[in-house]
This record gives structure tokens, C-alpha cells and sequence, in this order.
């Protein structure tokens, strides 16, 4: 077993750029089967969900390749978000289960109310429904409790990095899994999607006339450059933590939330959101969008907009997570 997942491992290193150019294809023809043939819905959902989590666990795997080639250094520094969450991982195992189960969760929600509702009647979809929203707000509780700070969205380090720019291991047994031959860092080469830039550089400001430099005074120029708080602090300080009864109380209801108010699965910043559920999607969104398809029926290259929204309007009716961000 252990062999075969080194195998594996040492195969997705070896082809990461390949793997994920077919995640991104397989994702984007997930968006065009709704409609397609019978069940279309439940196969571009499933689709969609094993690729979310097949990511999750190149991300894991890619993650640990990066940690054990020191030579390796991003492109881009690494983000606050994936500072703070890849540091709780690293401290303890509850916060990196407990994070990993819910975003499984959110990656399957939607498949599993789908199969709710083929199988069962609707007084237990909504059970099924609700039950995931404890197991949810049980989770974001243990994390919580085992931060003592607020929440980060995804609870999970993201993917940071050009996968493309990893080096390439020196032989098979270069995978994680298995103990590196040589300790010989490798060299990086200079990234494909850079290779083809031939915008010249910027003339010194020294060669050129007067009138053209920068007015940049040296202060401004500098303070550019230096580093801010959030660079220097530790990565379990990004965050502030929590100070008393009234803060936890708080952030317990925000937890909480989806299980009193199930239209507000989760706080929306996109108002958008809002057009494509209760009254104002029955009496106003959904009423343009049948006029928009109407409208679209003969019109060449504009009807296929118009055939997508046909398809994707019954979902967005029958299910409740198409739409509970």
C-alpha cells in the first residue's frame, strides 16, 4: 500500500502541469452537462465533487513536496490566509481533521441532498439537510475551541503556488513517502509562462531626461518596500484571539446561524446571492431569466446562453445548496 501511494505520488509530481490542466477542463465541462441527458445534474455534481476533493489531497501531497525541497522558493510570497491555517495544521492533528472533514462536507453537501431526493421524500431531505449543518457547526465549534480565535474561510491552506514551478524529483523514490536519495538541492529554471516575455526593461531613471523621471521621493520609494506587521509576526498571531465570554459568544452565533435561518447558509458578501432565492427569485430573477431564454430561442450563438440558463433553472429551484453560499 505504501508503495503504491509513493507510486502515486511520484506520478503526479512528475506530471503535475498535465493533471492540472485535465482538472481545469474536467471542471469547466461539469458547467455544460445540467440538462444534457437523464441525471445530467447528479453526474456534472459528482464530477465536480471528486475533483474538489481529488485537489484536496494533490494539494496535501504537493504541499509536502514543497517542505522537503529546501531549495524551492515561490514565485509569490506565501499568503497571511495560508500562513495562519497551514501553522495550526502543522501544531495539531484535531484542527487538521477537524478542517479537513468540513471542507469534505461542503464539497459533498450538494451530491448528497441530490441523493436525498431521488431516493427519499422531502421531510427527509430536510432532515438529511439540517443534520449536515449540525455536523458543520459541531466542526467549526471544535476549531474554535482549539484556536481560540475567529474562524478563517477555507478552514484549509489553498493552493499558493504554480504547481509547474516545482522541480523535478532526481528519480522514482523522490516522493514523499519515501526517504529522499540525495540531498543535492535542485536548481530552478525560469517558469514556462515567463520564457515567452519579451517586454524590455524600463530604461534607468539615471539615462533618462529630466522631465520623464519618477517624482517618487526615496521615503516613498522605501516605505514600498519594507516590511509590514503582519509579515513579521508569528503565523499564530495573524489572528486575534479571542478575549472573553462576549467574543465567543458571538462568533458560537455565527456558527450557529445556519441552523436557525436556513435560507442564510452562511454569511454572503455577493448580494447578488439574494436575486436567485425566495421571493425575489419566484416573482423577479426567474421571470427575466424565462424571457432572456424566450427571447434567445432563434437567435444563433446568443441561444446557447440562452439553452444554459434553461437547464440550470430547475436546479436552482429543486435544490437547496445550489444556493446556500
Amino acid at each position: 500500500m505504501t508503495l503504491s501511494r509513493a507510486q502515486y505520488e511520484s506520478f503526479l509530481v512528475n506530471n503535475v502541469s498535465t493533471i492540472s490542466t485535465l482538472e481545469s477542463s474536467l471542471r469547466s465541462i461539469s458547467w455544460f452537462l445540467p440538462g444534457r441527458f437523464k441525471d445530467a445534474e447528479l453526474a456534472s455534481e459528482a464530477l465536480a465533487t471528486l475533483l474538489n476533493v481529488v485537489s484536496m489531497y494533490h494539494d496535501t501531497l504537493l504541499e509536502r513536496v514543497v517542505k522537503s525541497n529546501p531549495s524551492y522558493q515561490p514565485l509569490i510570497p506565501t499568503t497571511l490566509h495560508t500562513r495562519f491555517t497551514r501553522a495550526w495544521m502543522d501544531k495539531t492533528s484535531i484542527y487538521k481533521w477537524a478542517s479537513r472533514t468540513l471542507e469534505l462536507i461542503k464539497f459533498t453537501e450538494l451530491m448528497i441532498e441530490m441523493g436525498l431526493r431521488r431516493k427519499f421524500s422531502e421531510k427527509m431531505r430536510w432532515r438529511g439537510i439540517i443534520l449536515l449543518e449540525v455536523i458543520k457547526a459541531a466542526l467549526r465549534i471544535l476549531l474554535l475551541r482549539t484556536t481560540k480565535r475567529p474562524l478563517a474561510s477555507p478552514t484549509i491552506p489553498e493552493r499558493d503556488f504554480d504547481p509547474t514551478t516545482l522541480p523535478p524529483p532526481s528519480s522514482a523514490t523522490s516522493s514523499p513517502t519515501l526517504a529522499p536519495t540525495s540531498n543535492v538541492p535542485s536548481r530552478l529554471g525560469t517558469p514556462d509562462h515567463l520564457k515567452n516575455n519579451h517586454i524590455p526593461f524600463e530604461p534607468h531613471p539615471l539615462l533618462l531626461p529630466s522631465s520623464s523621471r519618477s517624482e517618487t521621493s526615496a521615503e516613498e520609494y522605501l516605505a514600498a518596500k519594507a516590511l509590514t506587521t503582519s509579515s513579521v509576526k508569528p503565523s499564530f498571531s495573524l489572528l486575534r484571539k479571542l478575549s472573553g465570554p462576549r467574543d465567543y459568544l458571538a462568533e458560537i452565533i455565527y456558527i450557529l446561524r445556519p441552523l436557525v435561518y436556513e435560507e442564510y447558509a452562511k454569511r454572503d458578501k455577493d448580494m447578488l446571492w439574494y436575486l436567485l432565492r425566495g421571493s425575489i427569485w419566484e416573482t423577479f430573477t426567474r421571470p427575466k431569466l424565462e424571457g432572456f431564454v424566450a427571447w434567445t430561442v432563434q437567435k444563433p450563438l446568443i441561444g446557447l446562453f440562452g439553452s444554459l440558463a434553461q437547464d440550470w433553472i430547475p436546479l436552482i429551484d429543486q435544490y437547496y445548496y445550489y444556493t446556500a453560499m
